[in-house]
């Protein structure tokens, strides 16, 4: 019973915006180099109004990441991409209806709330191939080293994706698997520390811990991919994630561990 509940959890979660899994693939509107992902199971191509459910979430959650001025959707490239072919991005939506919106230095949209835009039912399009990017909420406070993530960022990341992730599956799904969690808080939900968001970083990972005033303790990772105590209450929001990057994949295990001088 555990196994099912786990795989239905993570399958509602694919759906929304943790994990890209393969769909299909049209021609946006008027343009026909642009590819226009309708699935909800694409990171990129999504409903303006999934949108819209991570930044009322953001919003509502803003307590645990005060610094972060907006929530932004970040624009991955993924290895096999065309590193010639900048991304493009805008919304397409019914009549016609076309919103550009700018990519930032760091690849970065900040998403604007329009009627309009919810009103022509749109989508946030790419100008790329669904394999070669990957959109995913972005969530930094501000002055922090590349290096460098803060646990309340990630937990409202955890919010914005579990809110989008609910937007997409409607409320039949949603309503099963609360069922099923016992819980509407499904980022609360992930105080079962068998049972965690993973997320990225642009390197590879040599080291990584979790650090928070005098306490400090090695977290899991393996190659990009690193996952943490999200909603243990043993660390606090400004606890913050160091990590030293390698040129090649390095898999770390030691979990919750205080780490030792080097």
């Amino acid at each position: 019973m555990r196994a099912i509940l786990l795989m239905t959890f993570g399958a509602a979660l694919g759906c929304g915006i943790a994990d890209a899994a393969s769909a299909g693939e049209t021609s946006a509107p008027g343009n026909p180099d642009t590819i226009h992902v309708s699935a909800i199971r694409d990171a990129e191509a999504r409903k303006y109004q999934v949108i819209v459910a991570g930044m009322d979430a953001f919003d509502k959650h803003r307590r645990l990441a005060p610094g972060a001025d907006a929530l932004r959707f970040r624009v991955e490239r993924q290895r096999q991409a065309e590193a010639s072919l900048a991304p493009v991005a805008r919304l397409e939506g019914d009549g016609g209806f076309v919103l550009p919106l700018p990519l930032d230095a760091d690849g970065e949209i900040l998403m604007p709330r329009s009627a309009q835009a919810l009103d022509a039912n749109s989508e946030l399009v790419l100008n790329q191939k669904r394999r070669d990017y990957r959109i995913e909420p972005s969530i930094r406070t501000p002055g922090l080293a590349d290096h460098v993530r803060r646990l309340g960022d990630l937990r409202l990341e955890c919010q914005v994706r579990v809110a989008m992730a609910k937007e997409e599956i409607g409320l039949m799904w949603t309503l099963t698997i609360n069922s099923l969690l016992l819980t509407n808080d499904w980022c609360g939900f992930m105080k079962d520390k068998k049972v965690r968001f993973t997320y990225s970083t642009a390197h590879p990972i040599a080291t990584a811990f979790l650090e928070d005033g005098a306490r400090s303790a090695n977290i899991e990772f393996s190659g990009k991919r690193y996952s943490v105590p999200l909603y243990d209450p043993r660390w606090s929001d400004d606890a913050l994630i160091q990590f030293g990057f390698a040129p090649a994949a390095v898999t770390g295990t030691a979990v919750e561990t205080p780490r030792t001088a080097p």
